[in-house]
């Protein structure tokens, strides 16, 4: 007996956010089911710090990102 799973997907993706600069946003997105997710900006994987925050529980992925700048956008 052999099956695959099916993969997790976007049930409700990344909405544009506006915020002024030096202020905090969060990205928010939704998944099919439980999944790890990588958030990267470009090619770049974001880590944990003081300028990047990320939370999920069960399907829902957030990042915060504080201290806006212009080369956050």
């Amino acid at each position: 007996l052999c099956f695959s799973a099916l993969p997790a997907l976007f049930k409700e993706g990344l909405r544009d956010e506006e915020a002024e600069e030096g202020e905090a946003v969060t990205l928010r997105c939704e998944l099919t089911k439980p999944a790890p997710v990588e958030w990267r900006k470009g090619d770049t994987v974001l880590r944990p710090s003081e300028k990047y925050k990320m939370r999920q529980k069960d399907v829902t992925a957030e990042l915060l990102i504080q201290n806006l700048a212009e080369s956050d956008a």
